[in-house]
């Protein structure tokens, strides 16, 4: 299998923010900002393994800033690192000025997603190969950030998650 970039999978998505979408302060629902990021992740993620792709977790979520009735809201979601079935699916939030067309990050996520066949099995995803500097990073991150979360799920024992000891060495 071939592997890929993350500028092969990246999805951009731009909307508004509508009256119907926010809280009674008059900023965005959480909720509708996860259903908005998980749907770019989704995205994303079928593009890198041209399968279906489930969601298999939330590992991060950041709401940074509040996100205001009317704003121009755009999502970027990359995949950050690909492993046997899974991808580690990053996401970036950022608010447009509608005046001055200042954009300002504004929340960020961090999605796991798995390949599946038709049978709802997993299958093998291509290895990802990152070419920036942001992507060297996230690329390198993402290894330290799934150990973590095996050993916290007790599917991995910390004296095996060596990428991680490796921090506090």
């Amino acid at each position: 299998m071939k592997g890929k970039t993350p500028s092969e999978s990246r999805t951009t998505t731009t909307d508004m923010v509508l009256p119907s979408e926010t809280n009674h302060l008059n900023h965005l629902f959480g909720g509708e900002l996860l259903a908005r990021m998980d749907r770019a992740a989704y995205i994303t993620a079928q593009r890198h393994s041209r399968r279906i792709a489930v969601t298999a977790s939330v590992n991060h979520v950041a709401f940074n800033n509040a996100v205001p009735v009317g704003s121009i809201l755009s999502l970027e979601a990359s995949v950050s690192r690909s492993f046997s079935t899974s991808m580690e699916v990053f996401i970036d939030v950022w608010t447009e000025d509608r005046i001055s067309g200042v954009k300002t990050k504004v929340n960020e996520a961090i999605y796991t997603f798995v390949a599946v066949d038709e049978a709802g099995k997993p299958t093998g995803v291509p290895e990802l190969i990152p070419d920036t500097d942001l992507e060297i990073e996230r690329f390198n991150g993402a290894l330290r950030r799934r150990q973590l979360s095996l050993v916290l799920a007790g599917k991995m024992k910390p004296t095996e998650a060596h990428e991680l000891k490796a921090i506090f060495e």
